[in-house]
């Protein structure tokens, strides 16, 4: 199964306002730079888990929150719920990701590019603008593969 997500592209305006407040943001910022350097497409709770031993006052609502007003501004995405876990992703621009329906392992796929020719089609089928596109694969990864020949 292929499922393509199109996105408008954020507004960089609406994207800067936490910093034109010259307030400082300790709990936003960290969950943000979490994101943005974890390959792993984390859950709100997995953000939590990883940042309440550094953040002893973090609570998960607090990480629901800042995860909602950073999808709302365009800094993150949602890559929609994987074994009924909503996961995130802190890269923004068009990319594939491969999806294990076994463990839930989601992976970036980055020797594949999300083809120009489809968002063109998908433009012209919808009458509109691709801003951006977002690829999914869904299978079964290499580990679950070898567990499950063993």
């Amino acid at each position: 199964m292929i499922i393509i997500h199109i996105y408008s592209e954020p507004n960089r305006n609406e994207c800067m306002s936490m910093e034109r407040t010259g307030k400082h943001f300790r709990k936003r910022d960290a969950i943000l730079d979490f994101l943005r350097h974890s390959d792993q497409h984390p859950s709100a709770e997995t953000i939590y888990a990883q940042l309440k031993t550094e953040i002893p006052d973090l609570s998960l609502a607090t990480v629901y929150r800042n995860l909602a007003l950073f999808k709302q501004q365009g800094l993150i995405q949602s890559l929609g719920n994987v074994n009924g876990v909503e996961r995130f992703d802190g890269t923004v621009k068009p990319h594939v990701h491969f999806v294990c329906s076994h463990c839930g392992t989601i992976m970036d796929l980055k020797q594949l590019n999300v083809p120009e020719l489809l968002c063109q089609r998908a433009a012209g089928e919808a009458e509109g603008i691709v801003d951006q596109c977002m690829l999914t694969f869904f299978g079964v990864c290499r580990e679950c593969r070898k567990n499950t020949l063993s």
